[in-house]
């Protein structure tokens, strides 16, 4: 088979094509269009790299793959797929995720395009990090829904990943979720939660029982009646490991006990539009569920129907014996980490949060639309995928052709009340920000954060890798040269930053081993954040000469934010398109849910 069709692109820009190495990072919706798009005008080396493996639920939009191909590699077999359309492309598949050592500077300078087709901000950040760092072109894409964008990233021509202003984020405070919870993603949220207490990664912070401290609550929590009956206030692993992890025990515990401690708080429930929970009755649990037919709860598949109590009940007893065996044989330290499609973590927190939202009388869910929730999983569509993979291409073939300013941002979008789908591009490609650390070359950055609260776990998971795109960080006092994290050293990741010593003013230098010009300094400022504010600040420290002409440190202030966005009103106007995704803020108020 012919690699391309003759007369359809200038002999120069068939050249181009031909002598081009490109890379595409992720196989899924996006990245099985891509490869498809790629073969077929010509493209002979590409490299695709994806960590995932193929499930079924890809099979609707991932075209490549097939239900023989379930549970294998996608880059494997999305390889294997194209290659049939175009048998001497020279095709490169890896099998591991784009984040890591292996993959630094000197590997993204191979390549003449990089193409991202992922779904987490963390690697779009670290892959935008290294094109920027290697000064290669990025071309950058996402879907959710019927929407979706394409954007060329490249160093001193148009604004980075990091630049872009992020969605807004809806946020419920933790006393509703632990307290007083009218939709399912409350009860939903609750259930994650309670999966962490008892068998992930702890934390005071995303406490389950119910919130004494509720100023809505306050007065009337010890109340004297339950004194008896109620569960003393312990850590919930705590008490749970001294029952021996007893289905019973727990079931009993966390939706009568603790139900019936919350009706004492009798503020709680004066306002008459507020449904008050209804302690269960676990020797007479419904074998039904309310406001729902018999066909709704009866034979069908498992996930795709609502389950009645008494079945959560069942569901809740085997999903908990499952992750106790999980949990024992776990070397001292680890936890369990819950994954939406593994059986026994899913099935928990589906049967905990239904059973929770009968208590509340809240309309319950099916298992399917509980993981979707508790998944942040945003609905894919086949046709937004293809359109945007074309886009892909297109600004491929004009970066190839060096027409990089026509690259314009290009947004997929619905019109109103129709379900015709439009293409919309910008008018002229959006500055890089003087603000961002990584297109300003800025590598001094003011971190504000609690330095009795961040642990060091926190500062390289969060504020390293998922912020500033770091794979390998080491991070060193450069005041007293004392190592603080390393790759090569142990350290005790539960300590906080006070505890090893850092204080207001200390200057950390990090450098990233992947990452050969990823070097830079933190200039570490302690505050507590107010409620509902996150649980650190990150902002460029810009290099600029004083009158007397020696360079002083300035950080960027709110005001001169918004007058950057005054002036640049195409990049307020932007909204990022990438999978939803709960986060749970290190904030003991507040929840965040980030809603693109």
């Amino acid at each position: 088979m012919a690699s391309r069709i003759p007369g359809i692109f200038s002999e120069n820009l068939n050249d181009l094509i031909l002598k081009s190495k490109v890379l595409v990072v992720g196989a899924g919706g996006i990245g099985c269009e891509l490869l498809k798009n790629l073969v077929f005008t010509g493209f002979e080396n590409i490299v695709i790299v994806d960590m995932d493996t193929i499930e079924v639920s890809n099979l609707n939009r991932q075209f490549l793959f097939q239900k023989k191909h379930v549970g294998q590699p996608k880059a494997i077999v999305a390889r294997e797929s194209a290659l049939r359309f175009n048998p001497n492309a020279n095709i490169e598949a890896i099998h591991d995720s784009i984040i890591g050592e292996k993959y630094g500077d000197a590997f993204f300078r191979k390549f003449d395009i990089v193409m991202n087709a992922l779904d987490n901000s963390a690697a779009r950040l670290y892959v935008n990090r290294l094109c920027v760092n290697a000064d290669v072109p990025l071309i950058e894409s996402g879907t959710a829904g019927y929407n979706g964008q394409v954007e060329l990233i490249k160093k001193g021509l148009s604004e980075c990943y990091a630049c872009m202003p992020k969605p807004r984020q809806k946020s419920f405070a933790s006393c509703t979720i632990r307290n007083t919870p009218s939709e399912p993603i409350h009860c939903i949220v609750w259930a994650k939660h309670l999966f962490n207490q008892l068998f992930g990664e702890e934390d005071e912070e995303e406490d389950i029982s119910p919130d004494t401290a509720d100023p809505e609550a306050a007065g009337d929590a010890a109340a004297e009646s339950l004194k008896a009956d109620a569960v003393a206030r312990v850590s919930t692993r705590t008490w749970a490991k001294d029952c021996s992890y007893n289905s019973a025990k727990l079931l009993r515990k966390l939706f009568f006990e603790d139900i019936k401690y919350l009706l004492s708080m009798t503020n709680l429930w004066e306002n008459r539009n507020r449904k008050r929970p209804v302690p269960l009755d676990l020797d007479n649990v419904p074998d039904e569920v309310a406001g729902s037919s018999k066909a709704e709860v009866g034979p069908g598949l498992t996930n795709h129907r609502l389950w009645s109590v008494a079945e959560c009940v069942r569901i809740f007893t085997d999903a908990v014996a499952g992750l106790k065996k999980k949990a024992e044989v776990l070397k001292e330290g680890d936890y369990l980490v819950w994954d939406k499609d593994n059986k026994d973590d899913m099935n928990f927190v589906a049967a905990c949060a239904n059973i929770r939202m009968h208590i509340f009388g809240i309309p319950q869910k099916t298992c399917f639309d509980v993981k979707a929730m508790a998944g942040n999983i945003v609905p894919a569509i086949a046709t937004t995928n293809a359109i945007v993979a074309g886009q892909i291409v297109i600004h491929a073939l004009r970066v190839l052709e060096g027409r990089l300013k026509d690259c314009q941002t290009v947004y997929v979008r619905m019109y109103p009340n129709s379900k015709r789908q439009v293409l919309v591009p910008e008018k002229y490609l959006t500055k890089p920000s003087e603000e961002c650390y990584i297109c300003a070359n800025v590598n001094q950055v003011l971190l504000t954060v609690d330095l009795e609260a961040m642990t060091l776990k926190a500062l390289e998971d969060q504020v390293l890798k998922q912020h500033l795109g770091m794979s390998v960080p080491d991070v060193m006092d450069a005041g007293s040269g004392k190592i603080i994290i390393s790759d090569d050293v142990d350290y005790t990741e539960t300590a906080t930053l006070a505890e090893m010593g850092v204080v207001d003013g200390t200057i950390l230098a990090v450098d990233d081993l992947s990452q050969s010009d990823c070097k830079m300094t933190l200039t570490v400022s302690h505050a507590k954040p107010e409620a509902g504010e996150p649980s650190f600040k990150l902002s460029a420290k810009i290099q600029k000469p004083d009158r007397n002409g020696v360079d002083v440190l300035e950080e960027t202030s709110p005001e001169k934010k918004r007058k950057l966005a005054d002036d640049n009103p195409t990049s307020s106007k932007k909204q990022k398109v990438e999978c939803n995704t709960i986060e749970y803020d290190d904030d003991d108020d507040d929840i965040i849910i980030s809603i693109p």
